[in-house]
């Protein structure tokens, strides 16, 4: 096994996309700017918030002026409703259980803002000691910039590339994993399809948590 363990959170521990839509959803319509059904923000997510919102706007309406804007009134509805329809994908508590029974290092990095990240892994993985807990803080590039790995090897205190997993489910995570040297595991009950996974020749590649367990608890 390895020694560290790092988990993309959205779309691989945590299925939060309608919380995230709504959420979205909800600033538009208080803009006065059309909104989106829930499934439409499967190609929206990924990079952070500033970016899920530019891509909501319409093409004319997504100035940085527009995005800033938005941004608290997002946070603020968000941080009231991000647990009304999120919930862990089947089988990930517990593989996180495993691995953390194993004695090995577990640790989640976040393109969602810090507080976010923080709060939604402390609702539904409470039982799991995590080495650290990083979403996107300001001054840190996000993801698929290697600095959030980076911090996380630091915080885990393990910095050989040879001894650490990245486990997401995008093509962001793909290529974070490539920017840091780490080994990736791309999961396809995401928010990304699985054909434009294979596209890019991830390593691994699990479409099940059986299989995802088969690759980690070995």
């Amino acid at each position: 096994m390895k020694k560290l363990y790092i988990f993309d959170l959205d779309g691989t521990l945590l299925d939060t996309v309608a919380d995230l839509g709504n959420s979205c959803n909800y600033v538009l319509a208080g803009a006065g700017y059309p909104t989106h059904p829930i499934d439409a923000y499967y190609k929206f997510v990924g990079n952070g918030i500033a970016k899920l919102i530019q891509r909501a706007l319409p093409a004319d309406a997504a100035t940085e002026e527009n995005i800033q804007r938005l941004l608290p009134p997002f946070r603020e509805y968000y941080n009231l409703h991000m647990a009304d329809d999120t919930k862990p994908y089947r089988g990930v508590t517990e593989l996180l259980a495993a691995l953390q029974a194993a004695n090995v290092k577990v640790a989640v990095a976040s393109n969602k803002y810090q507080a976010a990240t923080e709060n939604l892994v402390k609702k539904y993985f409470a039982d799991i000691r995590f080495d650290a807990v990083l979403g996107q803080r300001d001054g840190v590039p996000v993801k698929p910039d290697p600095a959030i790995v980076n911090d996380i090897c630091k915080a885990a205190g393990v910095v050989d590339a040879d001894d650490i997993i990245y486990v997401g489910d995008s093509l962001v995570d793909l290529q974070t994993a490539a920017n840091s040297g780490v080994e990736f595991v791309a999961v396809t009950w995401g928010f990304s399809p699985r054909e434009a996974l294979l596209e890019k020749y991830p390593a691994h590649i699990a479409d099940t948590i059986e299989e995802l367990n088969d690759l980690l608890l070995k």
